[in-house]
């Protein structure tokens, strides 16, 4: 008895030897040994992030409903795919940019699936959709590769990436501080999911990057669930260091995404403040028989660097549902006006062009959205005047705007009275902006400043200090 007890452990510490030993555990054929990935702790802390902060948000998701909740499913795939992007490359040499591309791939159709939710239209919820599209380029730290290639490193990566994802996100706390608790909890969740879950991640399990597989075979194809051919890689020609390893969603309808591209001249025209006069009630029809819906060949534009104007429809300048005016499609109008709004209503510019608007009296909101060369002319707005999108935009504000936003827009002027010379002016991803304010005295001529769009970066005393680029020249 005691002799065959012995023998049992003796056979018993034999098998925890070869355990021990990698690649001495012989599987049954047909199955995969998933055990390392299991107890990965990397993994494992990365469904512990999933389920500590990407829980709350699809939480604050469901209660909201609608498109916000698509966008927050999307969220989570993207996360999803970036598990299998990491447990994949344990089993992957490292490749390069090409084989990184198709690497890639996965995650890039998710980040297109969300950015197509903020193509076309203002789609309602359209910051909730573009914080949550911009924010997955986060995600793309999984692509580092060196920083000979220009990418920051993951940590830095995950934070720049959300940075430019808050500037949409802060609008939403702006809009629902006061009135939807739901909505606040959505943007608060988004942002501690990045930082500091996403962050804080990266610099503990990946601060140079993913782990690479030793003796793994070469990325070739799609990953699927095919297995992956074990062959050399095909020696193709790689991309340039720079080359986007994403798509952007701007690659359709906006200037390339994060490039000083030289935008088109903006022909400055007559003052925005000519030839008003007041538009009567026939004239704000969709059905208007001088308007033919139809665009000239002669719209179709030439020059990479602008925006193509694309007209989805008839003309409209029309009040909905008691509260939002909507101007749309107006193409070459120098006399519209809207007299009769109130401080509830929001104003909504789309698709203008070659026009000019008047809006007298307060609103709550004026939103002015991928219009060329659009004059406009506002009193008073009590929340913002926000200027997404657009091509060679005059406004000015003859009465007070506590806050002017101006996103992803090339060349715009900007008129700013002596009422309101105290607004918070917030620019991301513009150039050429420039503000006009009054002289010193009332026959002063307007005095010109042209807002920063570049920055200067040096290290000192351990940390970066960054300056506005001074503007010079007449």
């Amino acid at each position: 008895m005691e002799k065959e007890l012995v023998d049992r452990l003796e056979a018993a510490v034999s098998r925890l030897e070869a355990l021990a030993v990698p690649g001495s555990r012989a599987l049954p054929p047909g199955l995969v040994d998933e055990e390392p990935d299991a107890v990965d702790p990397a993994i494992a802390a990365l469904d512990e992030l999933v389920q500590n902060f990407l829980r709350r948000l699809s939480a604050a998701a469901d209660k909201i409903g609608g498109k916000v909740q698509e966008a927050t499913k999307i969220l989570a795939e993207a996360f999803s795919v970036l598990k299998e992007l990491l447990v994949k490359a344990k089993q992957c040499q490292k490749p390069d940019l090409d084989g990184l591309q198709e690497f890639l791939k996965p995650l890039n159709e998710v980040i297109l699936k969300a950015s197509a939710l903020t193509e076309g239209k203002r789609p309602e919820f359209f910051n909730h959709l573009k914080t949550s599209a911009d924010s997955l380029t986060a995600l793309a730290w999984v692509g580092y590769l060196g920083k000979d290639l220009g990418m920051s490193v993951p940590t830095a990566h995950v934070e720049e990436s959300w940075q430019m994802a808050e500037f949409y996100n802060n609008k939403i706390l702006v809009e629902y501080r006061n009135k939807d608790a739901n909505h606040v909890e959505w943007a608060k969740a988004l942002k501690e999911l990045y930082i500091p879950g996403l962050q804080n991640y990266v610099k503990r399990f990946y601060p140079i990057g993913i782990v690479w597989g030793s003796s793994g075979a070469a990325v070739l194809s799609t990953l699927a669930s095919a297995p992956v051919a074990k062959g050399p890689p095909a020696k193709a020609p790689p991309p340039p260091p720079s080359a986007p390893l994403f798509i952007s969603d701007a690659a359709t309808s906006q200037p390339k995404k994060g490039m000083s591209a030289v935008f088109q001249e903006i022909s400055s025209g007559k003052s925005v403040t000519s030839g008003l006069r007041k538009v009567t009630d026939d004239m704000k029809t969709k059905n208007r028989a001088d308007q033919t819906g139809v665009v000239a060949a002669t719209e179709k534009g030439s020059r990479a660097s602008s925006f193509s104007f694309r007209k989805e429809g008839p003309p409209k300048l029309e009040l909905q549902m008691g509260r939002k005016w909507v101007v749309e499609n107006q193409i070459g109008k120098k006399n519209l006006v809207i007299d009769d709004c109130d401080s509830k209503q929001t104003v909504y510019l789309y698709g203008c062009k070659n026009s000019v608007l008047q809006i007298k009296g307060k609103v709550n909101n004026i939103t002015i959205d991928k219009c060329t060369k659009m004059g406009i002319v506002f009193t008073d707005v009590v929340a913002a005047c926000e200027i997404v999108n657009c091509n060679g935009i005059e406004v000015q504000c003859q009465g007070s705007a506590p806050t002017i936003s101006i996103d992803n827009t090339s060349g715009c002027q900007l008129y700013l009275g002596k009422h309101s010379l105290g607004a918070s002016i917030t620019t991301a991803k513009s150039s050429e902006i420039n503000v006009l304010v009054p002289g010193g005295s009332p026959d002063s001529d307007w005095v010109e400043h042209a807002l920063p769009q570049q920055f200067a970066h040096s290290f000192k005393s351990g940390q970066f200090v960054t300056t506005p680029v001074s503007h010079s020249g007449g």
